[in-house]
């Protein structure tokens, strides 16, 4: 799956730089995930670097983008060409 920005989301820009994948960004009022990008830091992390940064626990699984362990991971090697 791919993460999702709640609107609990106070805008304090520790997640964007976090992420490996460039997946974050500013949106009209909070910051957003691009599902095609996000691959929950597997291949580069244990754990999504933005839910273990973010200060007030408002990034959850997205429903909407339902991704196994190895969808995740093909995801990141044509994201990265490996």
């Amino acid at each position: 799956m791919a993460l999702l920005i709640t609107d609990e989301c106070i805008n304090c820009d520790v997640c964007e730089p976090a992420c490996p994948n460039d997946a974050i960004s500013e949106g009209d009022d909070i910051y957003v995930i691009n599902p095609d990008l996000c691959t929950e830091c597997v291949g580069h992390f244990d754990e999504p670097q933005c839910v273990e940064i973010c200060p007030v626990d408002c990034i959850p699984k997205d429903p909407n983008y339902v991704e196994s362990e190895g969808d995740l991971l093909a995801k990141y090697k044509r994201i990265t060409g490996q």
